[in-house]
């Protein structure tokens, strides 16, 4: 879908922006609603991009959201990297291409489903997974879970 492959490409520039490859940065305040609704889940020393995001420190200045896949699910963008030993993963919800809802959550394992019944001609037939993390060390560690949906 169009809107879908728009959708990515306005996060994808949000990231490039936050990571100062992008010259002007009031291209951010322009991809992001200032009513932004956001939601956290992790240690509160990890609020990374909240810090980015209302100025409170610096693009170049410390943890760096480097995506390591960026994946589109209707009006959903979920972005997921790791810096370091912190695996996180971004939910950006955009409407009408204007980013106006943010979940973020680190070292947490999270599963997308779509709760809708399946249509009869649906041919996913007993999944309803739309995502789900690839941290790429969980076998070495246990994170928590949670599931979002959509």
């Amino acid at each position: 879908m169009a809107f879908q492959v728009h959708n990515k490409a306005i996060v994808e520039l949000l990231y490039k922006a936050l990571l100062g490859e992008v010259k002007n940065m009031d291209m951010v305040s322009k991809l992001v609603a200032s009513d932004l609704e956001w939601w956290f889940h992790g240690p509160p020393q990890c609020q990374h991009m909240m810090r980015l995001l209302t100025g409170e420190k610096p693009h170049n200045d410390g943890f760096r959201f480097e995506p390591r896949s960026v994946t589109a699910i209707g009006d959903c963008v979920i972005a997921e990297g790791w810096e370091g030993k912190a695996y996180w993963v971004h939910v950006w919800k955009l409407k009408n291409g204007l980013i106006t809802q943010f979940r973020e959550y680190f070292n947490t394992w999270l599963v997308v489903r779509d709760l809708r019944p399946p249509a009869w001609e649906d041919e996913r037939q007993d999944s309803n997974t739309l995502w789900q993390s690839q941290p790429r060390d969980l076998y070495r560690r246990s994170l928590p879970g949670l599931l979002l949906a959509i």
